[in-house]
């Protein structure tokens, strides 16, 4: 038997409520009860067998599986269903235990969709598992009465271990990089460095080159001037004393300086004779060469 009233204000909205007869289980009496849009059933019966909300119902859902590169993981699913109003009587007849039920699904789903996928991959794809359990419960539970509202993968848990061993491979992986980029570092240092090396000798050479000029040049006006203002002299004359002024300048030198370890063989004043012919030989071997 089935009846239907208008208006009920005891009845809390949204909810389906269900009484079973145990005294006439063949015949039970249903009492439909609808509240503007609402609707809400009722059996007769001394013993309230199960109270089902017509409200969301949220059931969480932890599985565990193997990804493709065998890594363990523990996938938590949270599935949003509830009974659906116009179906009422299979929600509350077909199934005996409706949460076990879809746990069964979401184990089906996930442990042939997750060992497909790496490990990485796994936790890219979530949203397509996610997909993929709530289409196959909605296809199995529309059956049953039930809508599923909403189906979330909220977490991927690895093994403590994988877990550990990931975080060391992206250390050692930001290691290495850090590595190579202090390496360059060092490299473009080095390279600056030698270029500026090159470049103060390529200068100092040019200073060096420059004074040997200015001193050549000096030395040839002084002879030049020495020739003309005292007669007799010549120019091998003017070089020798300019050689005996250098000697003396720089004994001087080498006197003046207490960390000096300078030592001149043969050493004396006549000492620079002989040096001064071995110049001008010098110097006369390599213009006949030249020729």
């Amino acid at each position: 038997m089935e009846f239907e009233i208008s208006y009920c204000p005891n009845i809390h909205k949204g909810k389906i409520l269900k009484r079973e007869a145990v005294s006439q289980p063949s015949f039970p009496c249903i009492l439909r009860v609808k509240y503007g849009t609402s609707t809400w059933l009722y059996s007769s019966g001394p013993i309230n067998r199960s109270h089902q909300g017509g409200l969301w119902k949220q059931l969480d859902v932890r599985c565990e599986t193997k990804t493709k590169d065998n890594v363990f993981v523990t996938v938590v699913a949270s599935i949003q269903y509830r009974a659906l109003a116009d179906k009422a009587s299979d929600a509350f007849y077909k199934l005996s235990n409706t949460r076990e039920q879809i746990q069964a699904y979401v184990f089906d789903v996930i442990r042939a969709s997750v060992p497909k996928l790496e490990l990485d991959s796994t936790f890219e794809q979530k949203n397509q598992i996610a997909k993929a359990v709530e289409d196959e419960l909605e296809k199995a539970m529309s059956a049953y009465g039930y809508e599923i509202v909403q189906t979330l993968i909220v977490d991927i848990e690895p093994d403590e271990h994988v877990k550990r061993a990931m975080n060391e491979i992206n250390a050692a992986a930001r290691l290495r990089v850090a590595a190579n980029e202090k390496a360059e570092a060092e490299k473009i240092l080095q390279i600056k460095r030698a270029e500026g090396e090159a470049e103060s000798k390529y200068l100092s050479g040019l200073g060096i080159a420059r004074q040997r000029q200015a001193i050549v040049d000096g030395l040839r006006d002084s002879v030049l001037a020495f020739s003309m203002n005292v007669p007799g002299t010549s120019a091998k004359d003017v070089m020798d004393m300019v050689l005996v002024t250098q000697y003396f300048d720089t004994m001087k030198e080498i006197g003046s300086s207490s960390k000096s370890s300078a030592v001149f063989i043969p050493h004396g004043p006549g000492a620079v004779k002989d040096i001064a012919s071995q110049i001008r030989e010098g110097l006369l071997q390599s213009n006949a060469s030249l020729l």
